[in-house]
């Protein structure tokens, strides 16, 4: 305790030295400003030349002035003249103390010497050290002598208690006179700081005499204490006001420390609390009066600690805790308002009303809740809130108060019902109404709304805390309680619904919020938990509704929560993963009834903000969750088989009323029911695409291992055609309808691929290699009718084009590339011409010759690649026809026979002839390139490997067949080049 006091005197001189440097800075600061101006007066104004005269040829050197005579030396600066050198200057005069200037004042030559001076190193460390600390220090030694003067006698019985006692009050008294006769000879002293010392030590040792003649002794009585203490506090400030500020820091510390060192096992905790709230209260007093700010906050902050201190130390009496609790009423409300004021003083308060009031929850709890603590919190909350509605700019002390009574009533243990319903009501009336009667008042705002809010959810929540036990009959009772709370929010609601100001704030708002959470546990409480995203998204549509009446749109906000949480509810629990499930397709058995009812009311209210809502993009998303959640209501009832067939008729009909609306007002449902449409046709496409990507290496795409005929016309073919209806029936922009179209077109396409499946039935390897040209011949001419039939009648180039391409590209890599029956098994018949061969090798024929017709431009860009794919189509059908006129239906054997080898060098070099003249006749370079190329790969066959095998006739036939080949090739060609450079 020693140590702390010393500490806290060091703290106040080193302030105060700093202080004082302060005002020397200052005082050297204005001379020196003073010394510059009169510098300034006194030097000669520049030459300015005049316009009128010509500038000298070379500037002259500019006079140097005088020097200017010393500061101290100036009297009158404006009659001030150069000192004749042949006068002596005049003797010094003896040096006089110039007295302290006062404020306003300018200052005088003397101070700047004097600052000089103290400013030598080393003198403001001695001026601490050497003059100020040790009389202070020396006043605490003596008020520490004397406590421990009576300590000594106590401890060796020297004394008597009544002598002890009196000696005490002798020494503190002979302290005080003390301080009274240095005042007196301040003449010969000349240091204020020796009776400031000797009041402050006199001061703590009449405490000290006092307490221990109570507490330790009993020789006197309480009343008899209690007028001795509050006589020592009035001298206390009397002597502060006389001696200064340090005798009242002193005093300060001497009379919060006195309780401590007068040495009591078992204090009067009453007479304590007296003794301390009549101490700190004179020291706030003192601390207004002399405008000493630190006095104040330090009085409070020992008296704060004291407080804890009484509280800490165990379970009190009804005396002691009564009074306790009107000290920390005192600490945290009285004293406060009564000794601060100005710019600090609402901090001040606010700090120590929030200290208040957790300390007195500290006793409340440490009390174990009873009747009498309960009831000082609530004299507390009463300051409170008298207090912010006396100074405005504390209100927000009040959910402070409100939040710690809430929670000290939350972790009561076991609280009685009665004695918990009487807190709980307390606690609701007290803060509830005052928060009403401000809330729309000028002062009101959200923080009064906030706490009619807090006091209706917290007290409800409280009460569950400790009194819901899960049965039907606490449901009942909970719920009723709910719509109970809810009434005071909605109170504050109907009190400031005809207000004009309603809008400018967010207090109605967060009123009809709270309104709204407290009805949502009302039915979370007494409905079946099931309802749970019915009782939300009704709440939902009323703050929609309350919000349009309002013509606040700012509640719709709430309203966009509430119903958010509604839809995200359908899907909790084991009852929503089971109907959500059955959306797709799982045949959960649920409870069909009470499944609709869910879906249907979330999608209703989704529905009714889609339509109704200000909040543009929020539509948006609540069309998208109304189609979501009206599909999920149909899912409840209907069998999964035709979920897919009822979402795609879902379309049209949202299509016939964009007819009557704008078209962009029901493209969010649309699209999103087209979506759940792709979902379903998810499924069969991809196992369809993992099918087609399987050919594209070879693999037969067989009719067993695609869906079959119900998924095909239920989630692919109906679907489709509905989309197709939608897009002819509706109204929609460019990129919405060009999406339906691939959408239908996609479906479309697969499930007709499927279905013409089906007819052939290839299920086996050995059906593809008998029946695979043919599928492959007549779906390719079904693709190219259609194209054609399209272009035609329909006058649709891109589509034509499209289905001609696909027709194209399918023949040329699966039946000249891939599946070419040259290199794999397949069957063409076996009568020459009169087989599969001519369709399949005629139909890219058709398709080139289709686009040509249809495009003719394309036709020009790409008249290259077109030439050369009609050649390979030439190439590949003659050999496939001398393939079979040896063979038979299957082309890939492994035998050759030596007349068909001799067929293939004759055939080359007639095909050769043939292209000759075709690219004679169109006047193409690239069909003789390639007329070349055949007739110079038959002549090295014909010499390399036909010769060698032939004899006789056979290879002078061969021989011969190939020169006239070659003549006739070479006189065509003379020809031809004669005709082109003529």
């Amino acid at each position: 305790m020693l140590v702390m006091l010393v500490l806290v005197v060091l703290g106040v001189v080193l302030f105060d030295t700093r202080t004082r440097m302060k005002r020397l800075e200052t005082r050297l600061a204005l001379i020196e400003m003073d010394t510059s101006l009169v510098r300034a007066d006194l030097a000669p104004p520049p030459v300015r030349p005049s316009p009128f005269t010509r500038a000298p040829a070379k500037a002259q050197a500019t006079p140097r002035p005088e020097p200017v005579a010393p500061v101290a030396t100036l009297v009158e600066p404006a009659k001030v003249s150069r000192p004749e050198p042949a006068a002596p200057p005049p003797p010094p005069a003896p040096p006089i103390a110039a007295p302290e200037p006062a404020i306003g004042t300018p200052p005088v030559p003397a101070p700047v010497r004097q600052a000089a001076a103290s400013s030598r190193p080393g003198s403001a460390f001695e001026d601490l050290f050497g003059r100020r600390l040790p009389i202070w220090a020396g006043g605490i030694t003596l008020a520490v002598a004397g406590i421990l003067l009576v300590k000594y006698s106590i401890d060796t019985g020297l004394l008597s208690p009544v002598v002890r006692v009196m000696l005490g009050l002798l020494f503190g008294g002979s302290l005080i006179a003390a301080a009274e006769g240095a005042l007196r000879q301040e003449e010969r002293l000349r240091d204020p700081r020796v009776r400031q010392a000797l009041a402050g030590a006199g001061i703590a040792t009449l405490y000290a005499a006092i307490l221990t003649a109570a507490n330790l002794y009993h020789l006197i009585g309480p009343t008899t204490a209690f007028a001795g203490l509050a006589a020592v506090t009035g001298l206390a400030m009397a002597l502060s006001l006389r001696f200064g500020a340090p005798s009242a820091l002193l005093g300060l510390v001497g009379g919060l420390a006195a309780p401590a060192l007068a040495g009591s096992s078992e204090p009067n905790v009453p007479l304590l609390s007296c003794y301390l709230a009549l101490a700190i209260g004179g020291l706030c007093t003192l601390s207004r009066t002399q405008r000493w700010l630190w006095l104040g906050v330090g009085a409070l902050v020992g008296g704060a600690g004291w407080g804890s201190l009484l509280i800490l130390t165990g379970a009190l009496d009804v005396a002691s805790a009564l009074s306790v609790g009107l000290l920390i009423l005192a600490l945290g409300i009285g004293f406060p308002l009564l000794a601060f004021s100005g710019s600090r003083a609402t901090l001040i308060r606010a700090v120590s009303a929030t200290v208040a009031a957790a300390q007195m929850a500290a006793l409340v709890a440490t009390g174990g809740f009873a009747p009498l603590h309960w009831a000082l919190f609530g004299l507390l909350s009463i300051a409170l809130l008298w207090l912010s509605g006396h100074e405005p700019s504390l209100r927000r002390l009040v959910p402070v108060g409100l939040g710690i009574a809430l929670l000290l009533a939350g972790v009561w243990p076991s609280p009685p019902l009665l004695s918990f319903t009487l807190v709980i009501t307390g606690i609701a009336a007290l803060y509830g109404s005052a928060a009403l009667r401000r809330l729309w008042r000028p002062a009101g705002g959200l923080i009064e709304a906030g706490q009619v809010v807090a006091v209706a959810l917290g007290g409800l929540a409280v009460a569950a805390i400790h009194f819901y036990r899960a049965a039907p009959a606490d449901d009942i009772r909970f719920a009723l309680i709910a719509l109970l709370a809810a009434a005071l929010p909605l109170s504050g609601m109907a009190q400031g619904w005809r207000r004009a100001d309603r809008k400018h704030g967010a207090r109605f708002v967060m009123l009809a919020t709270g309104a709204a959470v407290l009805l949502t546990v009302a039915g979370a409480f007494g409905l079946p938990g099931w309802l749970a995203p019915v009782t939300l998204a009704l709440v939902g549509a009323a703050l929609l509704t309350l919000s349009e009446q309002a013509q606040d749109y700012r509640v719709e906000y709430s309203g966009w929560v509430f119903t958010f949480v509604a839809l995200t509810s359908l899907f909790m629990g084991d009852r929503g993963m089971e109907e959500s499930l059955r959306l797709i397709g799982d045949a959960t058995a649920i409870a069909p009834l009470s499944a609709m009812l869910r879906w249907s009311v979330v999608a209703a209210v989704a529905a009714l903000f889609a339509w109704r809502a200000r909040f543009a993009e929020g539509r948006v998303v609540a069309q998208a969750a109304a189609a979501i959640t009206a599909y999920g209501t149909v899912a409840q009832v209907v069998p999964a088989l035709w979920l897919a067939p009822i979402t795609a008729l879902s379309l049209p009909l949202l299509a016939q009323a964009t007819r009557r609306l704008s078209p962009q007002r029901l493209l969010p449902a649309i699209a999103t029911m087209l979506l759940v449409v792709l979902l379903w046709a998810a499924w069969p496409l991809l196992h369809w695409i993992g099918q087609a990507m399987l050919s594209l290496v070879g693999q037969p795409m067989l009719a067993s291992n695609l869906p079959d005929m119900s998924d095909m016309l239920r989630r692919l073919a109906l679907p489709a055609a509905l989309v197709a209806l939608t897009l002819w029936r509706g109204r929609f922009g460019m990129i919405a309808r060009r999406a339906g179209v691939a959408a239908a077109i996609l479906m479309g396409a697969v499930a007709m691929h499927i279905g013409y499946k089906q007819l052939f039935a290839i299920d086996s390897h050995a059906g593809f290699i008998h029946a695979g040209l043919a599928e492959r011949t007549v779906w390719e001419a079904l693709l190219l009718g259609a194209g054609f039939v399209i272009w035609h009648f329909a006058q649709h180039r891109m589509v034509a084009l499209g289905l001609i391409a696909a027709a194209l590209a399918h023949s040329l890599f699966y039946s000249l590339f891939l599946h070419n029956p040259l290199w794999a098994t397949q069957a063409v018949g076996t009568l020459p011409l009169i087989t599969l061969l001519l369709p399949a090798f005629a139909l890219p024929f058709v398709a080139l010759s289709l686009t040509r017709r249809i495009a003719p431009d394309l036709t020009v860009r790409f008249d290259r690649p077109i030439q050369g794919a009609q050649m390979l189509l030439i190439l590949f059908f003659a050999y496939n026809v001398l393939r079979q006129l040896f063979e038979g239906s299957l082309l890939n054997g492994p035998h050759l026979a030596m007349g068909e080898d001799i067929g293939r060098s004759v055939l080359a070099i007639g095909l050769a002839i043939g292209f000759l003249l075709r690219g004679i006749r169109i006047g193409n370079r690239d069909w003789r390139i390639a007329s070349l190329l055949l007739m110079l790969s038959a002549v090295a066959k014909v010499f390399l490997l036909d010769a060698a095998g032939l004899t006789g006739l056979l290879r002078i036939a061969s021989f011969l067949a190939l020169g006239f080949s070659l003549i006739g090739i070479g006189w065509l060609y003379s020809r031809q080049l004669k005709s082109d450079a003529d």
